[in-house]
């Protein structure tokens, strides 16, 4: 019997054509499998960002409807396909707090349930990040919207300036913890023009290392604001104690605790020279304006003759603005990571440094696979 040309592997299908059908469907699956950007906020002030930021994309806003309900239930449609993309939740947080939650978790799960294949939010201000502390019978509220989030469906995150770096630890899936500080040093650098002779100032011990990171970049001296104000007898202790006083309680013999004493607050006092200076206050977050208030007067008090402000989150919460117009701050800097145009109506003083330009291009380098250690170049700890 004759015997049977084995012909090699490759030669056997060299001849085969998969249908023109075949070909058409693998490049039009080829170009679905990209990214989307959708916006999760119900307001039009509210996505002004993600339009900043799809712009310089060259990207167009995902197809979706976010809305409230007449019984204040939220309700998220998605009028486009997501199926087998990366996804990109744009969610600033607006003074209602909750809804803005609310309405990131549930087109969340709705892109989940349509088999988007990441899910990345972009929340350049993490709510609740000042509850990530326990206190006295509360709650860690940080750490349970990490795990709502995750449960939701998303896979990732990008946000700025965390109000304590360890909320990073929270979630089950990667944070992208970006900075602001190049933007507000950029800005003094270019809209102080005499900022040689400025000083940094931190309002409070706590805002320390900010404070000098400032300033070992900018070559300027720092101060720091040290102690409160002397209460009055409306502000003192009324002599309720939680949990209650305990009398006659046994101790065990050799475990008696010392004593520790009380904490005191000194009046307020100022560490450094601001005598004839621009004094510059950094922080990240402004919300209630108080505290800023009482820095400027202080300052003011010890020659400075410039004070400005400058923060990440421009929360501006209750009459932050008519306080600020009042006050002897002379500027106040913030970032559009928050919505702020009313309170900017109500108060001059204000003014918005656009930080779109990073989230954009940490969107491109999620979506492509490249490294982000662009973002972060020279960026320590401590800014």
């Amino acid at each position: 019997m004759p015997r049977k040309l084995l012909l090699p592997y490759k030669s056997v299908f060299s001849h085969f054509r998969a249908p023109r059908g075949l070909h058409d469907s693998l490049a039009m699956n080829a170009a679905r499998s990209g990214y989307r950007v959708f916006s999760a906020n119900s307001t039009a002030a509210c996505t002004e960002l993600a339009k900043r930021i799809t712009e310089r994309l060259g990207a167009e806003l995902g197809k979706s409807v976010v809305y409230q309900e007449t019984n204040g239930e939220t309700r998220v449609e998605i009028k486009e396909s997501v199926r087998g993309q990366d996804i990109f939740i744009i969610q600033t947080i607006p003074r209602d707090v909750n809804t803005a939650v609310m309405e990131l978790l549930i087109m969340a799960y709705a892109l989940k349930t349509s088999c988007a294949r990441n899910i990345i939010g972009v929340i350049p201000y993490f709510p609740y990040s000042k509850q990530s502390k326990m206190r006295k019978r509360g709650s860690i509220v940080c750490k349970l919207l990490a795990s709502m989030l995750a449960k939701a469906g998303l896979t990732h995150i990008i946000t700025m300036d965390l109000h304590q770096k360890e909320i990073q630890g929270f979630f089950s899936f990667p944070v992208d913890n970006l900075r602001a500080s190049p933007f507000l040093l950029q800005y003094i650098q270019e809209e102080i023009p005499d900022y040689r002779n400025a000083v940094i100032v931190a309002k409070s011990p706590d805002a320390a290392k900010r404070a000098q990171s400032y300033a070992e970049r900018l070559r300027l001296g720092l101060a720091v604001i040290h102690g409160e104000a002397q209460c009055t007898e409306q502000d003192m202790d009324d002599g309720r104690h939680s949990p209650p006083m305990v009398k006659n309680a046994t101790v065990h013999p050799g475990l008696e605790l010392p004593l520790m004493m009380a904490k005191e607050k000194p009046p307020i006092t100022v560490v450094g020279d601001v005598g004839g200076r621009i004094a510059i206050i950094v922080d990240d977050i402004i919300d209630d304006v108080e505290s800023f208030v009482a820095a400027a007067e202080i300052l003011k008090e010890r020659g400075a003759y410039k004070i400005f402000v400058m923060a990440t989150h421009g929360l501006l919460s209750a009459d932050a603005p008519h306080l600020i117009e009042e006050s002897s701050i002379d500027e106040v800097v913030v970032t559009n990571t928050v919505p702020h145009e009313v309170q900017k109506l109500q108060c001059p003083k204000i003014k918005t440094v656009d930080i779109s330009l990073i989230l954009s291009e940490a969107i491109r380098r999620i979506h492509n696979g490249e490294s982000m250690a662009y973002l972060f170049r020279n960026i320590t700890v401590d800014d």
